[in-house]
Protein backbone atom coordinates (compact mmCIF):
# COMPACT_ATOMS: atom_id res chain seq x y z
CA UNK A 1 0.00 0.00 0.00
CA UNK A 2 2.72 2.37 0.92
CA UNK A 3 4.58 1.60 -2.31
CA UNK A 4 1.56 2.29 -4.37
CA UNK A 5 1.10 5.64 -2.66
CA UNK A 6 4.67 6.61 -3.32
CA UNK A 7 4.39 5.65 -6.93
CA UNK A 8 1.22 7.68 -7.24
CA UNK A 9 2.86 10.73 -5.69
CA UNK A 10 5.98 10.54 -7.82
CA UNK A 11 4.29 9.87 -11.13
CA UNK A 12 4.07 12.99 -13.33
CA UNK A 13 0.72 14.56 -13.81
CA UNK A 14 -0.66 14.97 -17.26
CA UNK A 15 0.17 18.39 -18.79
CA UNK A 16 -2.62 20.87 -18.90
CA UNK A 17 -3.91 21.48 -22.34
CA UNK A 18 -2.57 24.56 -24.06
CA UNK A 19 -4.78 27.57 -23.56
CA UNK A 20 -4.70 30.76 -25.59
CA UNK A 21 -3.14 33.80 -23.86
CA UNK A 22 -5.70 36.37 -22.85
CA UNK A 23 -5.61 39.26 -25.24
CA UNK A 24 -7.23 41.92 -23.11
CA UNK A 25 -7.23 45.25 -24.98
CA UNK A 26 -6.94 48.19 -22.60
CA UNK A 27 -8.52 51.47 -23.55
CA UNK A 28 -5.91 53.66 -25.23
CA UNK A 29 -6.25 57.48 -25.11
CA UNK A 30 -7.50 59.06 -28.22
CA UNK A 31 -4.79 60.98 -30.11
CA UNK A 32 -6.53 64.34 -29.79
CA UNK A 33 -7.07 63.83 -26.04
CA UNK A 34 -3.39 62.99 -25.56
CA UNK A 35 -2.42 66.11 -27.42
CA UNK A 36 -4.73 68.23 -25.27
CA UNK A 37 -3.39 66.70 -22.05
CA UNK A 38 0.20 67.29 -23.13
CA UNK A 39 -0.59 70.86 -24.13
CA UNK A 40 -2.26 71.44 -20.75
CA UNK A 41 0.81 70.17 -18.91
CA UNK A 42 3.05 72.41 -20.99
CA UNK A 43 0.84 75.43 -20.29
CA UNK A 44 0.92 74.85 -16.53
CA UNK A 45 4.67 74.28 -16.59
CA UNK A 46 5.13 77.50 -18.55
CA UNK A 47 2.92 79.43 -16.13
CA UNK A 48 4.83 78.16 -13.11
CA UNK A 49 8.12 79.11 -14.75
CA UNK A 50 6.77 82.59 -15.47
CA UNK A 51 5.57 82.95 -11.87
CA UNK A 52 8.97 81.89 -10.55
CA UNK A 53 10.78 84.31 -12.86
CA UNK A 54 8.40 87.12 -11.87
CA UNK A 55 8.96 86.43 -8.17
CA UNK A 56 12.72 86.43 -8.64
CA UNK A 57 12.57 89.75 -10.53
CA UNK A 58 10.17 91.32 -8.04
CA UNK A 59 12.06 90.17 -4.95
CA UNK A 60 14.29 93.29 -4.70
CA UNK A 61 11.30 95.61 -5.12
CA UNK A 62 9.25 93.70 -2.56
CA UNK A 63 12.21 93.72 -0.17
CA UNK A 64 12.60 97.49 -0.57
CA UNK A 65 8.89 98.06 0.12
CA UNK A 66 9.07 95.79 3.17
CA UNK A 67 12.16 97.60 4.39
CA UNK A 68 10.66 101.06 3.85
CA UNK A 69 7.14 100.46 5.14
CA UNK A 70 7.83 97.87 7.88
CA UNK A 71 11.43 98.19 9.03
CA UNK A 72 12.13 101.73 7.71
CA UNK A 73 15.80 102.05 8.74
CA UNK A 74 16.46 104.73 6.11
CA UNK A 75 13.39 106.69 7.14
CA UNK A 76 14.69 106.92 10.69
CA UNK A 77 18.14 108.01 9.50
CA UNK A 78 16.98 110.87 7.28
CA UNK A 79 17.82 114.19 8.88
CA UNK A 80 15.96 116.21 6.26
CA UNK A 81 12.25 116.03 5.53
CA UNK A 82 11.34 114.60 2.13
CA UNK A 83 8.95 116.77 0.11
CA UNK A 84 6.04 114.85 -1.39
CA UNK A 85 4.99 115.70 -3.98
CA UNK A 86 8.17 117.33 -5.21
CA UNK A 87 7.93 120.90 -6.47
CA UNK A 88 9.63 121.88 -9.75
CA UNK A 89 11.66 125.04 -10.16
CA UNK A 90 9.33 127.85 -11.28
CA UNK A 91 10.10 129.98 -14.30
CA UNK A 92 10.88 133.08 -12.24
CA UNK A 93 13.12 135.98 -13.24
CA UNK A 94 16.35 136.38 -11.28
CA UNK A 95 19.08 139.01 -11.06
CA UNK A 96 22.68 138.29 -10.11
CA UNK A 97 24.70 140.61 -7.87
CA UNK A 98 26.34 142.12 -10.95
CA UNK A 99 22.95 142.83 -12.53
CA UNK A 100 22.66 139.96 -15.03
CA UNK A 101 19.12 138.75 -15.70
CA UNK A 102 18.20 135.09 -15.72
CA UNK A 103 15.68 132.52 -14.54
CA UNK A 104 15.54 130.08 -11.65
CA UNK A 105 15.24 127.31 -14.21
CA UNK A 106 18.75 128.13 -15.37
CA UNK A 107 19.90 126.32 -12.22
CA UNK A 108 18.64 122.94 -13.45
CA UNK A 109 21.26 120.30 -14.09
CA UNK A 110 22.92 120.37 -10.66
CA UNK A 111 22.00 119.42 -7.12
CA UNK A 112 21.26 122.70 -5.32
CA UNK A 113 21.70 123.42 -1.61
CA UNK A 114 19.68 126.61 -1.10
CA UNK A 115 19.42 129.19 1.65
CA UNK A 116 17.07 132.19 1.68
CA UNK A 117 17.89 135.47 3.43
CA UNK A 118 17.83 139.22 2.89
CA UNK A 119 20.82 140.96 1.39
CA UNK A 120 21.93 142.42 4.73
CA UNK A 121 22.62 138.80 5.84
CA UNK A 122 22.36 138.61 9.62
CA UNK A 123 24.19 136.10 11.82
CA UNK A 124 21.78 133.23 10.96
CA UNK A 125 22.25 133.93 7.25
CA UNK A 126 26.04 133.92 7.62
CA UNK A 127 25.87 130.64 9.54
CA UNK A 128 23.84 129.06 6.73
CA UNK A 129 26.30 130.24 4.10
CA UNK A 130 29.19 128.83 6.12
CA UNK A 131 27.44 125.47 6.59
CA UNK A 132 26.54 125.30 2.89
CA UNK A 133 30.15 125.80 1.94
CA UNK A 134 31.38 123.25 4.48
CA UNK A 135 28.83 120.63 3.45
CA UNK A 136 29.77 121.02 -0.20
CA UNK A 137 33.51 120.82 0.50
CA UNK A 138 32.87 117.74 2.65
CA UNK A 139 31.58 115.84 -0.39
CA UNK A 140 35.11 115.54 -1.76
CA UNK A 141 35.18 114.58 -5.44
CA UNK A 142 31.37 114.76 -5.57
CA UNK A 143 31.28 118.43 -4.62
CA UNK A 144 31.20 119.40 -8.32
CA UNK A 145 27.73 117.86 -8.47
CA UNK A 146 26.35 120.34 -5.91
CA UNK A 147 25.88 124.13 -6.13
CA UNK A 148 25.38 126.16 -2.99
CA UNK A 149 22.86 128.88 -3.66
CA UNK A 150 21.78 131.99 -1.76
CA UNK A 151 18.43 133.40 -2.86
CA UNK A 152 17.93 137.03 -1.82
CA UNK A 153 14.25 138.10 -1.66
CA UNK A 154 14.86 141.86 -1.22
CA UNK A 155 16.89 144.73 -2.65
CA UNK A 156 19.17 145.24 0.36
CA UNK A 157 22.82 145.48 -0.71
CA UNK A 158 25.09 142.57 0.13
CA UNK A 159 27.98 143.79 2.31
CA UNK A 160 31.16 144.25 0.29
CA UNK A 161 33.16 142.43 2.96
CA UNK A 162 31.17 139.25 2.26
CA UNK A 163 31.65 139.16 -1.49
CA UNK A 164 35.05 137.42 -1.54
CA UNK A 165 33.57 134.68 0.66
CA UNK A 166 30.84 134.13 -1.93
CA UNK A 167 33.19 133.41 -4.83
CA UNK A 168 31.91 129.83 -5.22
CA UNK A 169 28.31 130.57 -4.33
CA UNK A 170 25.44 131.35 -6.68
CA UNK A 171 23.72 134.48 -5.36
CA UNK A 172 20.48 135.58 -7.01
CA UNK A 173 17.80 138.09 -6.21
CA UNK A 174 14.33 136.55 -6.53
CA UNK A 175 10.92 138.12 -5.80
CA UNK A 176 9.75 137.01 -2.38
CA UNK A 177 6.28 136.11 -3.69
CA UNK A 178 7.81 133.67 -6.17
CA UNK A 179 9.85 131.98 -3.45
CA UNK A 180 6.85 131.70 -1.16
CA UNK A 181 4.87 129.95 -3.89
CA UNK A 182 7.65 127.37 -4.38
CA UNK A 183 9.49 126.76 -1.10
CA UNK A 184 7.72 126.30 2.21
CA UNK A 185 9.04 126.32 5.79
CA UNK A 186 7.86 124.18 8.67
CA UNK A 187 4.79 125.40 10.48
CA UNK A 188 5.70 128.40 12.62
CA UNK A 189 8.98 128.96 10.78
CA UNK A 190 10.13 131.29 8.01
CA UNK A 191 11.85 130.56 4.71
CA UNK A 192 15.13 131.86 6.13
CA UNK A 193 15.13 129.23 8.91
CA UNK A 194 15.92 126.26 6.64
CA UNK A 195 18.24 124.91 4.01
CA UNK A 196 16.57 123.34 0.96
CA UNK A 197 17.78 120.64 -1.43
CA UNK A 198 16.82 120.55 -5.13
CA UNK A 199 17.66 117.65 -7.46
CA UNK A 200 19.23 118.02 -10.94
CA UNK A 201 15.80 117.73 -12.58
CA UNK A 202 14.83 120.95 -10.81
CA UNK A 203 12.59 119.44 -8.13
CA UNK A 204 12.64 120.70 -4.55
CA UNK A 205 12.73 117.39 -2.69
CA UNK A 206 14.17 117.91 0.83
CA UNK A 207 14.08 120.51 3.61
CA UNK A 208 16.58 120.47 6.46
CA UNK A 209 15.57 121.37 10.02
CA UNK A 210 15.61 124.93 11.30
CA UNK A 211 18.48 126.07 13.49
CA UNK A 212 21.03 123.85 11.78
CA UNK A 213 24.34 123.63 13.64
CA UNK A 214 27.60 121.84 12.84
CA UNK A 215 26.33 118.47 14.11
CA UNK A 216 23.08 118.87 12.20
CA UNK A 217 24.98 119.86 9.06
CA UNK A 218 27.02 116.64 9.29
CA UNK A 219 23.77 114.64 9.35
CA UNK A 220 22.38 116.67 6.45
CA UNK A 221 25.56 116.00 4.49
CA UNK A 222 25.04 112.26 4.98
CA UNK A 223 21.55 112.64 3.48
CA UNK A 224 23.08 114.39 0.47
CA UNK A 225 25.78 111.72 0.12
CA UNK A 226 23.16 108.95 0.04
CA UNK A 227 21.18 110.82 -2.61
CA UNK A 228 24.29 111.38 -4.73
CA UNK A 229 25.14 107.67 -4.54
CA UNK A 230 21.60 106.71 -5.51
CA UNK A 231 21.76 109.07 -8.53
CA UNK A 232 25.31 108.17 -9.50
CA UNK A 233 24.26 106.22 -12.61
CA UNK A 234 22.61 109.19 -14.32
CA UNK A 235 23.84 112.37 -12.60
CA UNK A 236 27.35 113.58 -13.43
CA UNK A 237 29.39 116.66 -12.45
CA UNK A 238 28.07 119.61 -14.37
CA UNK A 239 27.84 123.36 -14.27
CA UNK A 240 29.70 124.16 -11.06
CA UNK A 241 33.26 122.97 -11.75
CA UNK A 242 35.25 125.61 -9.90
CA UNK A 243 38.65 125.87 -8.20
CA UNK A 244 39.03 124.05 -4.92
CA UNK A 245 39.87 127.19 -2.95
CA UNK A 246 36.65 128.59 -1.53
CA UNK A 247 35.28 131.17 0.82
CA UNK A 248 36.04 131.30 4.49
CA UNK A 249 33.32 131.85 7.05
CA UNK A 250 31.72 135.25 6.46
Amino acid sequence: MSGSKLSDASSPRPAAPDEPLPLTVYALPQPDQAIRDDAGRRVWQGRWKMIIVALVCAAPVLASYFTYYVIRPEGRRNHGALIDPQRPLPDVATTSLDGRAGSLRDLKGQWLLISVAGGACDAACQNHLYLQRQMREGLGKDKERLDWVWLVPDDAPVPEAMRPALAQATVLRVPVQALASWLAPESGRTLADHLYLVDPLGNWMMRFPAGLDTAGAAKAKRDIERLLRAANAWDKPGRSAQPAAGPTRP
